[in-house]
C-alpha cells in the first residue's frame, strides 16, 4: 500500500492503519463477510492514565504484534485503539483480549467488543456498539471487556 493510503505494516501481526482507512476497511470487510458468510469482530480498547504515560501509539506497538496478519489495528484517538478481527466471533473476543492484556502490564484498560453478524449488521453499528461497551466497561471500574448481551 502506498504511504497515502493510511496504512503501514507492523513488525509482525496486524496491519496498522489510520482511523479513516480503518472505517473504510470495516465497511469493505462486512461486504465481503456477507458474501462469504464469516464473522468479523471489532474491539475498542482504551488505556487509562496520564496522557504522558499512555498513548494510542504505544498501545498499537503493544497490540499489533499479538494479533494475526489478517487483522487491522488503528489509533482512534490519543488514548484508544480499535481492532478489526477477521473470522472472529463474539465468543472468541475474551480469549483474544487475554492474549493482549499481559503486554499492558499493570495499566488500567477497558474494552468493548461487537461482532458481525451476531450483534451488528453494519460498520457503524459495530463501531457504535464497541465504543459504547468500552464506555460501560470504564464506568464499571476498568480492566474488563464488555460484550453485547
Amino acid at each position: 500500500m502506498s504511504e497515502g493510503s493510511g496504512a503501514r505494516p507492523s513488525s509482525g501481526g496486524a496491519f496498522v492503519v489510520d482511523y479513516p482507512f480503518f472505517r473504510l476497511l470495516v465497511d469493505m470487510e462486512i461486504q465481503k463477510a456477507q458474501r462469504l458468510r464469516y464473522p468479523i469482530s471489532l474491539v475498542a480498547l482504551e488505556m487509562e492514565g496520564a496522557p504522558s504515560e499512555t498513548s494510542s501509539d504505544s498501545l498499537v506497538r503493544i497490540i499489533a504484534p499479538s494479533v494475526r496478519a489478517t487483522d487491522a489495528v488503528a489509533s482512534r484517538n490519543a488514548v484508544s485503539v480499535v481492532l478489526l478481527l477477521i473470522d472472529a466471533a463474539v465468543e472468541s473476543l475474551a480469549t483474544i483480549l487475554g492474549r493482549l492484556t499481559p503486554g499492558l502490564d499493570t495499566a488500567t484498560w477497558s474494552a468493548g467488543g461487537a461482532s458481525y453478524p451476531e450483534t451488528a449488521s453494519t460498520a457503524d453499528q459495530l463501531l457504535d456498539q464497541a465504543t459504547g461497551l468500552l464506555a460501560e466497561a470504564k464506568r464499571n471500574g476498568g480492566r474488563r471487556l464488555h460484550l453485547p448481551a
